[in-house]
């Protein structure tokens, strides 16, 4: 079974992608943040085999931050470079999500459409 490590702050947006997740079979890890993001990962990291991650939330400090996804993109990368990882942005982010997949991301995807998050997890899994 496919595993994705989904990672946002904001509970809403958080329970609504884990359950579409889950109605398409794959197994969901989440977190709220990005230390508890990387310690989800750490003790899962074999079995991760996406990570879907928000843009902006609290970094490893624990204070809200613009582009914490992208530290913590960083840092999964670091442990697993071949990690597929899609950004989570919002419509006025994509400059942000475009520098995400120079640093390595495989994907960026606009909030909103969780129908087209699954397809484009296929696609990078197929």
């Amino acid at each position: 079974m496919t595993t994705i490590l989904l990672v946002d702050d904001e509970r809403l947006v958080q329970r609504s992608l884990e359950k579409t997740l889950l109605r398409a079979g794959f197994e969901v890890l989440t977190a709220g943040d990005c230390a508890s993001g990387l310690e989800t990962f750490a003790a899962n990291a074999a079995s991760v085999d996406v990570a879907v991650l928000d843009l902006n939330m609290p970094g490893f400090d624990g204070l809200l931050k613009p582009d914490a996804g992208l530290d913590l993109l960083q840092r999964l990368l670091e442990q697993k470079p071949a990690l597929p990882v899609i950004v989570l942005t919002a419509y006025d982010e994509v400059g942000k999500a475009k520098d995400a997949v120079q640093m390595g991301a495989r994907a960026y995807f606009v909030k909103g459409r969780e129908q087209g998050l699954v397809e484009l997890i296929n696609q990078i899994l197929a």
